[in-house]
């Protein structure tokens, strides 16, 4: 298993006001620099805590750092399928 998995906020495939009227260029900058960001650097944190845990065999962190590689993992990979799964062109009937 590798020890970290790097993650990286996605470039959104479209620009930040190509969803509107639906959704603002603004919520939609926050969303995905603000929100979204905070995800990946919650699992970049995450998964240091545990590479640090090894390093040092101490392993006291080591449920609260699982929890929240779940937790931020979960929300950064749901985010970018979410970010590909809208368009600005719509896709018809859901």
């Amino acid at each position: 298993m590798a020890e970290h998995s790097d993650p990286e906020l996605p470039p959104l495939p479209y620009d930040y006001d190509a969803l509107e009227p639906h959704i603002s260029g603004q919520v939609l900058t926050w969303h995905h620099d603000t929100h979204h960001q905070g995800y990946v650097n919650g699992l970049a944190s995450a998964e240091e805590t545990l590479a640090d845990a090894r390093e040092s065999d101490d392993f006291s962190d080591t449920a609260g750092a699982l929890g929240n590689v779940t937790h931020n993992g979960c929300g950064h990979y749901l985010h970018t399928l979410f970010w590909d799964n809208m368009d600005p062109s719509g896709g018809g009937e859901p």
